[in-house]
């Protein structure tokens, strides 16, 4: 079994990635972001993107009614049923779902955000969470022979709908769902040690280096960062982190391309 996270990048090659899933030949669950979408959204809709550093350096998106209005239509709405009609096309029986669908995935509202405002540190509160358990919805399907595509939002303590990470809500699916394999594509040919160099791919990774280069990180890829140990600390074995935009991205991950973290 495999667990596929498809970035939300504007210039993923998303057919190519819906052919290699279709063409799979094993169980498969699909965990799918879509900020490039949203962002393209709020800006029509005149919904102002804000983000938050909290104290310890990681970075995340404030999400207030307004902006989780904009990513339902983005993520569970447009990204996730166009990519279930790929999938559909090509002869993969997908189902479509957020987290919050069945409770699929169940977290845990924010208190609070602490951050930094001039010399003072405040709290600031939005409607955001973080994932905590998975639900038995996606064995069922898996069972059935469907192939479930899921996104964004969560559900909170109460069965409210809450943002949440993509990298830690797949952390929390790989250890329900103890995947061979989990595999990252994303908008670059794999982790770079020069984020600017594209030619500066590391192929390979072991565990005590990922988390010396972990320490070394800040901002959103810290978060990223962690929530890859989750997996690890979770029970993964592999995961590859692979160029999104390739004609055939997810074949190419599974083939050796981009980074494997083992």
């Amino acid at each position: 079994m495999i667990l596929v996270k498809l970035g939300g990048g504007a210039t993923l090659n998303l057919a190519g990635a819906a052919d290699d899933l279709a063409a799979l030949g094993q169980p498969c669950v699909v965990v799918h972001g879509a900020n490039a979408l949203r962002d393209e959204l709020a800006a029509k809709l005149g919904v102002e993107r804000r983000t938050l550093i909290s104290v310890s350096g990681i970075s995340s998106v404030y999400t207030d009614d307004d902006a989780l209005d904009v990513m339902l239509m983005a993520y569970s709405g447009l990204r996730n049923k166009r990519l279930v009609e790929l999938l559909q096309t090509r002869g993969a029986n997908a189902v479509g779902l957020s987290g919050l669908d069945g409770r699929i995935v169940q977290g845990r509202r924010n208190r609070g955000i602490r951050v930094r405002d001039g010399e003072k540190q405040r709290m600031v509160h939005d409607v955001s969470g973080k994932p905590h358990s998975a639900g038995p919805l996606l064995g069922i399907l898996l069972e059935h022979g469907y192939l479930p595509v899921l996104t964004m939002p969560i559900s909170d303590e109460n069965g409210h709908a809450i943002n949440a990470e993509n990298d830690d809500v797949v952390a929390v699916l790989a250890e329900t769902l103890k995947p061979d394999c989990v595999v990252h594509l994303i908008e670059a040919p794999g982790f770079l040690a020069d984020p600017a160099d594209p030619a500066s791919l590391i192929r390979e990774i072991p565990r005590a280096e990922f988390e010396r280069r972990e320490a070394a990180t800040e901002g959103r890829m810290k978060r990223k960062m962690m929530a890859i140990r989750r997996l690890f600390d979770g029970g993964a074995r592999e995961v590859r982190i692979a160029d999104g935009r390739t004609e055939h991205p997810l074949r190419d991950a599974l083939a050796g391309a981009g980074t494997v973290i083992r």
